[in-house]
């Protein structure tokens, strides 16, 4: 996850307390006969696969974007793409992404009774103080088996009791724990497979799967925690055994692997910023019992891997198990503020692509930046969902992204539901090495976008107050001819915004199948971006923090920086609102409301919520017509109508719960369920707490 370092400061306090009103593309099979689990989709919604095709865009990202079908589509199944019965089961509640739950009994009208149940603290933390690094804990707890299943930042797993959170069992992984890749120590969960064909007193027909900084995947039986001997080598697969081109960090297992039939999975994250050349972002199906490799797949070209990398899929994915397809949100290539050595076409960089799950071969992909020298990773799952758009079904899939705007295509092919256009973008002014710049970048028409990106974003005027016009110069003197400004060495650099921060981050859109409504939560945020010769840089180059400050994209002509517009004081130079919640309505494309979400608050003082927070992690939606979300600096949980938007419960817990909510029933009662770690990045304070939340009860 890469998301602007926003910390409250003792000048909101003060604002405050003066009285100061605020207004409100290539695959391989690594194994002859990889298990195979049917998959397709209702027969409401087939129809005859779509194989018409478009040009792949040059590197400058000319002509349209890849839509092409490159394999044909898988036949489909009878394989629902909503689960029969409420599920849990994964990192996003559900394979479609939906995180969304059918579940009743918490409704608008009762939800203000909500009321925590149980709670558990895990040990697992670190405020980075001490020997450790700090922790960043967004792991989604998964129901399977009877049981509540969460990942710690210190490598390890718990299995409890969903009912009470009293311990089941306890696996401790004595991974590394050191800042490998990452600033922080990072885990956002584990996840779970069952056997769909038992064997009567073997082991292992259920298991969890952690992944650890350090590229290490564990296996374990999911009764009791202990590994599963056949898989990897003693039940735990060195998956660094693969990274063989430009190995210049492990590849970091820190997303839960997305499993689906018979296959595990698993993308990794990297070391952000560092290198022009990176491991290429390659990714892996494996076998659930043993580890072998299925196939691979990777979003770069072989003939240009070597010279840049990445590409990679650091977050979840989604899957339709109907159609056959595992849908990959695909980052942008190394290094990510300079594209000179990456002049040739990489068509599947920066885009959604939909492979066949047996085979990784790919059934079709589009790319949302070409040439993408901004750092727009596609950083969240894309959302499956069936729309009624004028009076047709469509199996659709809308894609949320950085920039502000949520892609819908028919999920079958890639096509356009709401037309996407390309339209013009600046180019550079030709004082940037080697570079090359894409004339033309995709927008879509609906959704309109969650964020302004055609102007410098309105100053806030007590922050530039407070800083004695100090947020105006800095206005001035960055550059920007909206959110395609290629960075710069001149000046203060180029005005970011959206920054790489994201307008959503990678908790991604949640969606109610009954009343069609995505729900969505995202940030306003504004950085600087500066390029700087080598010789300049090596003179130059402070200190690099949690996601911002200088890094030197090594073998690259220009090392960068990327700061926070903040005056001296640390008050955000751009105005509020900081972070929104929306919903949409999926049958017209219209916002249905949007509203401030959450509160910047630090030392113990809360803003108005009339200014929001920056907001990390998404949703959960249940049929309840309720969005239960956390992801907010106040470290609050939170109740909001489906309906309308407004606020119907909340609660304080030890940190922001940067993690995805779970919504799960037991024993006749529906739990929603909170993990409060805390992230850096929003402010220091960091947790170990599960909440776990019921309406009273026996």
């Amino acid at each position: 996850m890469r998301t602007a370092n926003f910390r409250s400061s003792l000048a909101f306090a003060v604002v405050l307390l003066m009285g100061v009103g605020i207004h409100s593309v290539s695959a391989q099979n690594d194994d002859n006969s990889p298990a195979s689990q049917p998959g397709g989709i209702p027969d409401a919604v087939k129809q005859p696969n779509d194989t018409s095709g478009g040009a792949s865009p040059s590197a400058a990202g000319a002509g349209s974007p890849m839509e092409a079908t490159t394999a044909p589509l898988p036949a489909p199944k009878p394989i629902p793409l909503i689960p029969p019965q409420p599920t849990w089961n994964s990192f996003h509640g559900q394979l479609n992404g939906q995180k969304f739950s059918p579940l009743t009994q918490i409704t608008a009208a009762n939800v203000g009774s909500l009321r925590k149940v149980w709670e558990l603290h895990t040990s697992d933390m670190s405020d980075g103080s001490g020997a450790l690094p700090a922790s960043v804990w967004s792991a989604t707890p998964i129901f399977a088996n009877d049981t509540l299943y969460i990942g710690t930042p210190f490598y390890g797993v718990l299995a409890l009791d969903p009912g009470t959170g009293a311990i089941k069992w306890k696996f401790e992984s004595k991974s590394t724990l050191k800042a490998l890749t990452q600033p922080a120590l990072k885990n956002r969960g584990v996840a779970y497979w069952q056997s769909k064909n038992s064997i009567a007193g073997e082991g292992c027909q259920k298991i969890v799967y952690l992944g650890t900084m350090d590229a290490h995947l564990f296996a374990l039986d999911a009764d009791n925690g202990q590994l599963c001997k056949k898989f990897g080598s003693g039940g735990v697969l060195d998956v660094n055994q693969w990274n063989d081109i430009n190995a210049k960090y492990p590849l970091s297992l820190l997303q839960p692997p997305t499993v689906a039939g018979n296959h595990v999975i698993i993308g990794w994250a990297g070391k952000d910023w560092a290198y022009a050349e990176a491991p290429p972002g390659t990714v892996f199906s494996l076998d659930p019992q043993t580890g072998v490799r299925q196939w691979s797949f990777s979003a770069l070209p072989a003939q240009i891997a070597k010279r840049t990398g990445t590409a990679n899929v650091w977050t979840a994915m989604s899957v339709d198990e109907g159609l056959g397809l595992v849908y990959l949100p695909v980052s942008s290539p190394s290094p990510n503020y300079w594209g000179g050595n990456r002049a040739d076409p990489i068509p599947l960089a920066t885009s959604t692509t939909a492979l066949d799950l047996e085979t990784g071969k790919v059934v079709w992909s589009r790319q949302w930046v070409h040439h993408d020298i901004w750092d727009y990773d596609i950083n969240s799952a894309p959302t499956l969902m069936d729309i009624t758009v004028a009076g047709k079904q469509i199996p659709a899939l809308m894609q949320a992204t950085k920039m502000g705007f949520l892609f819908v295509v028919d999920r079958r092919t890639g096509k356009d539901v709401w037309p996407i256009d390309e339209r013009p973008v600046p180019g550079g002014d030709g004082t940037i090495q080697g570079e090359v710049y894409a004339p033309t970048q995709p927008f879509p028409t609906k959704p309109a976008p969650l964020l302004d990106q055609s102007k410098k974003p309105a100053i806030w005027r007590i922050a530039d107050i407070v800083g004695m016009g100090e947020c105006s110069r800095l206005w001035d003197n960055l550059s920007y001819r909206g959110m395609y400004s290629p960075p710069t060495h001149k000046g203060e650099g180029v005005l970011a915004y959206p920054d790489s921060a994201g307008g959503v981050q990678w908790g991604g859109v949640g969606f109610d199948p009954s009343t069609q409504t995505a729900v969505v939560n995202f940030s306003h945020v504004v950085q600087s971006i500066k390029l700087y010769p080598r010789d300049e840089y090596q003179r130059l180059a402070g200190d690099s923090g949690n996601e911002q400050g200088y890094y030197p994209q090594e073998g690259a002509p220009y090392g960068m920086s990327l700061h926070n517009a903040l005056n001296w004081l640390g008050m955000p130079c751009w105005a509020p609102p900081f972070g929104e919640i929306a919903a949409i309505d999926m049958t017209t494309g219209d916002i249905k409301w949007r509203r401030p979400m959450g509160a910047s608050q630090k030392w113990g003082f809360y803003m108005p919520e009339s200014l929001g927070s920056v907001t990390i992690g998404g949703p959960a939606v249940t049929a309840g017509g309720l969005i239960f979300i956390g992801g907010s600096m106040d470290a609050k949980v939170r109740a909001y109508s489906l309906a309308n938007g407004q606020e119907l419960w909340s609660d304080i817990v030890q940190a922001p719960a940067v993690a995805n909510p779970a919504v799960y029933e037991y024993r006749g009662r529906e739990y929603v369920v909170f993990v409060a770690g805390g992230n850096t990045i929003l402010k220091d304070q960091v947790g170990d707490q599960v909440a776990a939340y019921a309406l009273p009860g026996p």
